[in-house]
């Protein structure tokens, strides 16, 4: 009995301890989860230049972290400085607008189907009453600033928790064997032999995730600074950059390229608002569309479908870090079921138990 009571004592110290460790560290698990999956993701890289630096784990980690600001926190920091640098010119700009009065509308506008003369009324009638073009304006102040805001927000929490994400990166990557080790052992103890496909499959879709989102949102920030640079969109090197971290969003970049659509229209630049809302769904759209899920399904060996419904998913159940948590669980659940469909998944003891059972 008294042993019973002294087993009970040290499992409850133990889970309050537990819990105590996790309110403590509450505020950095978002962070540590980032620098996890990052680590891992370039560990492949951190090898060979350790490799280079004669073996010195300090001094490959300190590269790699430097490598990391460069990559994910950089981009941000970047495109905040160019929210505060042009937002005074944005008001300016509307300002200007104001008081010169709205452009005409386009002859093209009435020639649209369905709803193209009422929209061409509705125009002629904003811009030749000074009541309804502020009732209009005052319709969506109210929205841009709140999205203005949280963007903002939204981009300094960002910048934060990236920057955490490195500093603890750095640590991972230098004690990474032994936490590996570690990790191998304790999996090994619950999944048995399952254990090391299970890391295999974490390994392969935590890497393709990555490599998708980033090779994607390089693509379509150089794409987009090409097409801005083009058409004579001021900013196109913010721009571009404001695409490659809202790539990581569904639905994302259009909200850059077509604002950029929309301020051409607004200037009088009619045909090059149309190549830059075409060049924006073929080109800067189509990346995101068809890279994307090629890239983290090779990784992932996941149906691209799975693929997609991870991503988004794990968006809206995890919040940004659920960007890879999504995939990774669902290939974990996928191959699970498929072994367990093929009939090659059994309990631990299950083996031993079946090789007992031929010998008598």
């Amino acid at each position: 009995m008294q042993g019973r009571t002294d087993s009970i004592i040290r499992t409850s110290a133990i889970v309050l301890l537990a819990i105590g460790c996790f309110y403590v560290l509450r505020p950095f698990v978002t962070a540590a989860m980032l620098a996890a999956v990052f680590a891992l993701a370039t560990w492949p890289a951190f090898l060979r230049l350790r490799s280079l630096l004669r073996g010195s784990n300090t001094a490959a980690a300190t590269g790699i972290t430097l490598l990391m600001l460069a990559l994910f926190v950089a981009p941000l920091a970047l495109l905040g400085v160019s929210l505060v640098e042009h937002f005074p010119e944005i008001v300016a700009k509307v300002q200007e607008w104001l008081a010169r009065g709205a452009p005409q509308p386009p002859a093209w506008l009435k020639d649209l189907p369905v709803a193209g003369e009422w929209l061409d009324q509705y125009w002629h009638r904003v811009t030749e009453s000074r009541e309804e073009l502020r009732a209009f304006l005052g319709r969506l102040i109210d929205p841009g600033r709140a999205l203005l805001v949280g963007a903002g927000k939204a981009i300094g929490q960002g910048i934060l928790q990236m920057t955490l994400a490195v500093f603890i990166g750095f640590f991972f990557f230098r004690d990474g064997e032994a936490l590996g080790a570690a990790i191998r052992g304790g999996l090994g103890r619950v999944a048995g032999p399952m254990s090391g496909q299970m890391l295999g499959i974490v390994e392969g879709t935590v890497r393709g995730v990555i490599y998708g989102i980033l090779g994607t949102g390089l693509a379509q920030g150089v794409v987009a600074v090409i097409g801005f640079w083009i058409a004579g969109v001021p900013g196109a090197l913010a721009l571009g950059a404001a695409v490659a971290v809202l790539s990581i969003v569904p639905a994302g970049p259009p909200l850059v390229w077509i604002g950029a659509s929309l301020w051409l229209l607004s200037e009088d630049r009619i045909a090059w608002a149309a190549f830059m809302a075409l060049y924006g769904f073929f080109v800067i759209s189509s990346i995101d569309n068809v890279v994307k899920p090629l890239l983290i399904s090779r990784g992932a060996a996941l149906p691209i479908v799975l693929v997609l419904l991870g991503v988004f998913g794990g968006l809206v159940a995890f919040g940004f870090i659920g960007l890879f948590l999504g995939p990774v669980l669902l290939a974990l659940g996928f191959t699970l079921a498929r072994e367990w469909a093929a009939g090659g998944m059994r309990a631990p003891g299950a083996a031993d138990a079946t090789r007992d059972a031929g010998r008598h």
